[in-house]
């Protein structure tokens, strides 16, 4: 930190004290240049994921969304809400790991319908005739025969 009396880039630090929040971090600091002291604010700069939806708008990924939709596709099914949480947490990591903050919701949507094919048959139906958008019966019809096919 350069400092703000004789630009020395040398300092210590005296004293630091978290905001209420959590948020900011208050940290005293004394020059090793000129002796001086003075104060210096850090936060964490977050910038947001965005997500692409399919007409080409962008909106901000949401994990409680994400959760809302796996908790809805696993109604009065038996999968535990750690299991889902841990659906989101593979989600995010993902996210995190892109070169780029944005991930178009079909990769979101392939990437949550693999893991509830894994985690409970029923969900993973349910998920995918929401995602998908079936046309009719019979695009319905072959994706559960796919799935007990697969079974065998």
């Amino acid at each position: 930190m350069k400092c703000p009396y004789c630009a020395h880039l040398g300092d210590k630090v005296v004293d630091s004290r978290e905001s209420k929040e959590g948020e900011v971090i208050r940290r005293r600091r004394e020059c090793l240049g000129c002796g001086r002291r003075f104060t210096s604010y850090e936060r964490i700069d977050e910038i947001p994921y965005m997500v692409v939806k399919k007409d080409g708008s962008r909106e901000r990924f949401e994990r409680q969304k994400l959760i809302a939709g796996l908790l809805k596709a696993c109604e009065k099914r038996p999968v535990t809400v750690s299991a889902l949480e841990a659906i989101a947490d593979k989600v995010e990591a993902a996210l995190q790991e892109r070169p780029d903050r944005e991930i178009a919701t079909a990769e979101i949507g392939q990437f949550v319908m693999q893991e509830l094919k894994r985690l409970d048959k029923v969900a993973y139906v349910r998920f995918a005739s929401v995602y998908r958008h079936f046309r009719d019966i019979g695009e319905f019809m072959s994706e559960l025969k796919g799935l007990l096919d697969a079974k065998e």
